[in-house]
């Protein structure tokens, strides 16, 4: 069941204040005052972790990797994006819509108002935090920028910078938004995104060089069908605020650089990353999973799916889950 707090005001880091902030969030479980686990969605996942809709149902449940019987689950739609959290959907304070008026916001910024909910919400510390992809990111600012808050950090195909490569993939996916118009340069931008989201031999073993019986590429049409799907559920003007959150992300900044920020982590660790994951390869778990000090060795799950393997290894990833959760 969704839920929603209002958390007031928020000063982002630009200085700008955000009016009225409210976030979406979702809970599973009781809590017992030590049991609280968050879990902090993708790019354009939401709150709805498990259950009808549920984006991770295979790893979150009861008896699952994140078991909902021993674990009080929370999950909060991001600032920033279009499922009841305050972003370019929402009013401002003269009534109308944000649109694309709305304020950038950083990764630092969206962990601010998560901070404002676990205190309203009564939670002092977490028996975990965990987050995949941009999920990932905000993970880190949490055991960086509040460790004492932070029991068991889980960090799944995610980076401690944007790197130039995923910033110039945004970039330009924002662009085609911008020039073609909100529902189809989402379309676009969503076939862009999803071709770096999968990896080139999967791609290659399920479609090869096939052309369906209406004269399109197996493959375009398969992009296609992801494109469309996304715009009937996401907001245009969320995806392009979100991108360039995530283009904000660097640990480093403004803490001496990355490993010093990494240094500040006192969390009992666990990164994984996905051996064909293209978008965020290896090398940048591996630079976390060095630089943590409360980390073991890089775990990686073998996957053809590329960088979705975080969302599809549910038997693998939810292992690991449940190895970090009951230690």
């Amino acid at each position: 069941m969704t839920h929603e707090q209002e958390i007031g005001d928020l000063t982002l880091e630009s200085g700008e204040l955000l009016p009225e902030v409210r976030l979406a969030y979702a809970t599973w479980g009781e809590y017992d005052g030590s049991n609280a686990v968050l879990v902090l969605h993708a790019l354009t996942g939401d709150h709805i972790v498990t259950g009808e809709g549920g984006w991770w149902g295979e790893v979150v449940g009861p008896g699952r990797g994140i078991d909902t019987d021993r674990f009080f689950i929370v999950a909060a739609n991001i600032l920033g994006g279009c499922r009841g959290s305050t972003g370019p959907l929402s009013l401002d304070p003269g009534g109308q819509p944000y649109g694309s008026r709305f304020p950038a916001v950083t990764v630092r910024d969206q962990v601010a108002a998560e901070v404002a909910l676990a205190d309203a919400l009564g939670i002092d510390t977490w028996h975990s935090v965990i987050g995949g992809s941009a999920g990932g990111m905000r993970a880190l600012e949490w055991a960086i920028e509040h460790p004492a808050r932070v029991e068991r950090l889980f960090l799944l195909a995610t980076s401690a910078a944007a790197s130039a490569d995923q910033i110039g993939l945004a970039t330009t996916q924002n662009d085609i938004i911008r020039a073609a118009g909100p529902e189809t340069g989402l379309d676009l931008a969503r076939r862009v995104a999803h071709l770096s989201y999968r990896s080139e031999f999967e791609l290659s073993e399920r479609f090869g060089r096939m052309v369906q019986a209406d004269g399109r590429w197996a493959v375009e049409s398969y992009l296609q069908h992801h494109g469309a799907k996304l715009v009937k559920r996401f907001d245009a003007n969320s995806y392009i605020v979100l991108n360039e959150a995530m283009n904000s992300h660097d640990i480093g900044r403004g803490r001496g650089g990355i490993a010093a920020a990494l240094g500040r982590i006192t969390a009992r660790t666990l990164v994984a990353g996905i051996d064909s994951d293209r978008l965020y390869p290896l090398h940048q778990q591996r630079e976390l999973a060095e630089g943590i000090a409360g980390c073991g060795e890089l775990d990686v799950v073998s996957s053809p799916y590329g960088h979705d393997g975080f969302l599809v290894e549910s038997e693998a990833v939810g292992a690991l889950a449940r190895a970090l959760l009951t230690a």
